[in-house]
């Protein structure tokens, strides 16, 4: 196969030799390019690129933003996503069912090539833009800004580096006293004001070390759209709903918390005009908008998943 192997060097978990090695599993049996990013937006060039020149698939090895972009890139081509984990967190990779170590994960990759394993999945769209797992509105967006204005700390830090954000974003970084959003559901009609919502293609929503936080079992790729919306960010709340979400049950049964599924068809508005919706996608803080339109779009690209890595020899 020709596959185009984009790298994110500044990713968490990628390194000059585990990039050598990775490109080196990949080259045995396949004709492979290696491209590396240096700025926002350049995978999904290079996915465009690989894609109208028809390769077989496009590596992603990063993290999940770098994911997020080469998805986007290749949404609606015939050229296929592959994911290799390179970030400090990997949602989807982890969702799909690859191990978190990306030489581990190479061999699954390897061996669905192998078995040829491609299946094309449904992705959700934010203003255009493409989302694998989840879009996050209000609050959870805002903690993703804090945490990439200290980026250079993310790569040693990670998971620390996010609680102490959250708690800071919490405390004096977003305004709790009032609903900063309104929800509406363009198929049901329903409308609900909000302070937080995350829509998820699949769950869970993240991992906190290696426990999953699952906010709704209806949350899975191909079942359509879950969003999940606090009305209220009151420390009762969201501390029943942290709870709710490690022992992977449905935050929804938390007070002050709504879940709508499925949820293809969503149009959000801001509460007043003197707000601006923070949103993040994959991962990535994209910036804030006075309206955000949600949809679902079935068959968007087609993915390798893992096969059993016993089949390939490293």
């Amino acid at each position: 196969m020709r596959l185009l192997l984009v790298v994110n060097s500044f990713a968490s978990s990628v390194n000059a030799r585990n990039t050598v090695v990775v490109h080196r599993l990949l080259s045995r049996n396949h004709e492979v390019e290696i491209v590396e990013t240096n700025r926002r937006g350049h995978a999904i060039r290079f996915a465009q690129d690989a894609a109208r020149r028809r390769l077989d698939a496009v590596v992603a090895f990063g993290g999940d933003g770098t994911l997020n972009e080469v998805a986007t890139g290749l949404a609606g081509t015939s050229t296929a996503l592959a994911v290799l984990p390179g970030g400090s967190t990997n949602v989807f990779a982890r969702t799909i069912g690859m191990a978190n170590d990306p030489i581990v994960a190479t061999s699954e990759l390897l061996a669905g090539l192998k078995e040829d394993t491609v299946e094309p999945i449904g992705l959700g769209r934010v203003n255009g833009r493409f989302f694998c797992f989840h879009v996050g509105i209000g609050f959870d967006a805002a903690v993703v800004a804090h945490v990439e204005r200290h980026a250079l700390l993310k790569r040693w830090l990670g998971h620390p580096l996010f609680i102490w954000s959250s708690a800071m974003t919490w405390a004096r970084g977003y305004d709790r006293s009032r609903s900063q959003f309104a929800i509406e559901n363009l198929f049901t009609g329903q409308r609900l004001p909000g302070l937080f919502t995350v829509v998820l293609n699949t769950g869970p929503y993240t991992y906190l070390g290696n426990r999953p936080l699952d906010l709704s079992p209806e949350a899975r790729l191909q079942r359509g759209l879950t969003a999940v919306t606090f009305s209220s960010l009151r420390l009762p709340t969201m501390g029943a709903a942290l709870m709710s979400a490690v022992r992977g049950r449905s935050v929804a049964t938390v007070g002050d918390v709504s879940e709508w599924s499925p949820a293809n068809h969503l149009h959000f508005s801001a509460a007043d005009d003197d707000i601006r919706i923070p949103f993040q996608v994959d991962g990535d803080y994209l910036g804030d908008t006075e309206t955000l339109d949600i949809d679902y779009v079935k068959d968007a690209v087609r993915l390798v998943w893992p096969g059993s890595a016993s089949e390939v020899d490293l």
